[in-house]
């Protein structure tokens, strides 16, 4: 949400959530949704078979994108989300089923409402962002 946070500021969607704990609660219950929900296997495809690399990138990214420490740039850099997903189709279904797996973890993960329907608008943005093909 904001590259230059402060890692740990109060207030921010990071400590919101629960810090390391609540990022790594929401994004291993988002892949497990993934991996399980049968609208959701357009998406799941696109993935490796083991999806533990993908899990603890997407946290490392999370982390620093709600606010909290920037673990993905001191890893691997700049962020480059949509140069980094250009090699999988992505269009408006894969970012719907991407959605899918994210709203639901954040039903579950999340219980205020505000912060939800805030990271919401900024995700399904994001997801849309990612798309590099037309059509579904």
């Amino acid at each position: 949400m904001n590259d230059t946070a402060k890692p740990d500021k109060p207030g921010t969607p990071y400590t919101r959530l629960g810090g390391e704990a609540g990022v790594r609660a929401l994004v291993n219950r988002f892949y497990e949704l993934m991996d399980t929900l049968p609208e959701t296997h357009g998406i799941r495809k696109l993935h490796p078979a083991d999806l533990s690399t993908s899990e603890d990138k997407l946290f490392m990214f999370l982390s620093g994108w709600l606010g909290g420490p920037q673990l993905f740039i001191e890893k691997f850099g700049h962020p480059m989300l949509r140069r980094r997903h250009l090699p999988f189709a992505i269009g408006i279904e894969e970012a719907a089923q991407w959605m899918i797996c994210m709203r639901q973890a954040m039903a579950e993960q999340i219980g205020d409402e505000t912060l939800r329907a805030r990271l919401d608008q900024a995700l399904t943005e994001l997801a849309l962002h990612m798309r590099n093909r037309d059509g579904g």
